[in-house]
């Protein structure tokens, strides 16, 4: 086995070590002296620690140093850790927790990831089923994993574990607003929406109760982490998801996009039919403003395609919001024998949209009911067809 000299390679890669710490006296001077095997590029965050950890500190005046004079927070203490290392001129940033559960020789773990791809940030997986691991962390990260994959559709092991690797130059391109521990979902969840690839890599860890001291706080990080993730939620499905969505149809094309992910789609007649006529119930049901989630969300639970329901859910684009509306209207008009004379033909809706409230919901039901089995049906027998002549 060839012998690799880390020091140097880390300092080709342009790689800092960023070490945040807060009340970890009985740890940190094991977990820097474990960095500095490695690298003394080395970046420390005091976060308002009260305990020895300025006297620890002192033993290392060669190693760069962020001291905050009151706690503001983990995630605080990273993005000034970032903003330093910007500063210095580095390229890349490997965070270590200073509590003592991460080994500090994984650092090469991480190092020769970066040699294979240099534009992703890595995370560290821990084996959240070993015996030291508590349990509500466990529950906690499988917690962490569903909500990411929900916000980016990424299947991760974990996402909690403060051992990463970041690329610096695309992190700093976007705006954060956490300050907590909230802050390490949030930074993970806008890299991948700004097409920063996430993956994990394996790590050990270890949680000697003895020495480390936690500072999560289960009720308020709990309920931080809860409100980001419902924010988070509504952003990806009201915004990522029709982004990335139409960015794919203008760089494919539509005719080409429709092709490859609709009529020549691997999945049966039945499947694809099926997520045709969701997609188009949903898009002409009365659930405007929610349309996205829904259709995305009821897909993943039957098991549908659901780029295939999105698409069809975009039924009610601008163009066709006002005979959505019109035909909704006269057939719950006609439903509730209340029909009130609409003259679409010169666009004079001589009647009170509050008072036709009624009709319309009705009506927009029982449309988007036909119109979904029509399309459906449609659909169903275009592809039944499409298959048998390519057999």
């Amino acid at each position: 086995m060839s012998f690799i000299d880390y020091p140097s390679l880390i300092a080709d890669l342009n790689i800092c070590v960023l070490i945040p710490t807060y009340n970890n006296d009985k740890t940190l001077h094991r977990v820097i002296d474990g960095v500095l095997t490695y690298t003394n590029q080395i970046i420390i965050i005091d976060d308002g620690s009260t305990d020895q950890t300025a006297n620890i500190l002192k033993a290392y005046p060669k190693l760069n140093q962020i001291h905050f004079s009151k706690n503001k927070g983990k995630g605080k203490a990273l993005r000034e850790g970032f903003k330093k290392a910007l500063t210095l001129g580095y390229d890349y940033a490997i965070t270590i927790d200073s509590d003592g559960q991460h080994y500090p020789d994984d650092i090469p773990v991480f190092v020769e990831a970066l040699k294979k791809d240099k534009h992703t940030l890595f995370i560290g997986s821990r084996n959240m089923e070993h015996d030291s691991v508590p349990k509500g962390s466990s529950f906690g990260n499988k917690f962490s994993n569903f909500w990411f994959w929900a916000e980016t559709g990424i299947k991760l092991t974990d996402t909690q574990s403060g051992f990463r690797l970041y690329p610096l130059n695309p992190i700093s391109k976007i705006k954060f607003y956490t300050n907590k521990f909230e802050f390490e979902i949030e930074v993970i969840v806008k890299a991948a929406w700004k097409g920063v690839e996430v993956k994990n890599i394996p790590i050990k860890v270890l949680y000697d109760e003895e020495e480390r001291v936690s500072h999560f706080r289960p009720f308020k990080d709990f309920t931080r982490i809860s409100i980001l993730n419902t924010w988070l939620v509504l952003v990806a499905f009201l915004y990522i998801k029709p982004r990335d969505f139409f960015l794919k149809i203008k760089r494919k094309g539509i005719k080409n996009f429709f092709k490859e992910n609709i009529l020549y789609n691997s999945d049966s007649p039945t499947k694809k039919a099926l997520s045709i006529a969701l997609g188009v119930f949903i898009g002409i049901a009365p659930f405007w403003g929610f349309q996205t989630i829904i259709v995305l969300a009821l897909a993943a639970l039957l098991k549908l395609n659901k780029l295939i329901s999105f698409t069809f859910s975009n039924i009610s684009i601008p163009p066709m919001i006002p005979f959505i509306i019109y035909g909704s209207l006269k057939i719950g008009s006609w439903i509730l024998n209340k029909d009130k004379g609409i003259a679409y033909g010169n666009v004079s809706f001589d009647f009170n949209f509050l008072l036709s409230l009624e009709e319309y919901i009705i009506g927009s039901f029982v449309l988007a009911f036909f119109s979904s089995i029509i399309f459906g049906i449609t659909g169903f027998i275009i592809f039944k067809l499409m298959r048998r002549n390519r057999g």
